[in-house]
């Protein structure tokens, strides 16, 4: 006996293949890409998230270096320089998602 709220499903499972959700398509691109391929589309996407990303790595080296000199002011400016660094990484990841959620509008 079935209740009225039960589901059964129509097709058995099949672990192979990506379930099928009723509105939504699997996958939005039809066939898979690298990870050069896929890094490559991204960063033309938004190329301001790596920048951001280098510039951050760069203000930490540099400012390790600089503590590792005995150079304690400058290395507190360069890990201030990094926060600011990683302040822009986040904007720039925010403001690269609104651009995308306002492409995909119809």
């Amino acid at each position: 006996m079935t209740t009225p709220g039960s589901v059964t499903p129509g097709t058995p499972f099949e672990p192979s293949q990506p379930p099928v959700v009723e509105g939504m398509s699997p996958s939005v691109y039809s066939t898979t890409e690298s990870f050069k391929e896929k890094f490559l589309r991204k960063t033309r996407e938004n190329p301001m998230v790596p920048l951001g990303c280098l510039s951050t790595a760069a203000a930490l080296t540099y400012g390790l270096y600089c503590f590792h000199r005995g150079q304690s002011q400058r290395s507190q400016l360069m890990m201030r320089t990094r926060i600011a660094a990683q302040g822009f990484t986040i904007v720039a990841i925010l403001v690269g998602l609104a651009a995308s959620a306002l492409k995909s509008r119809p």
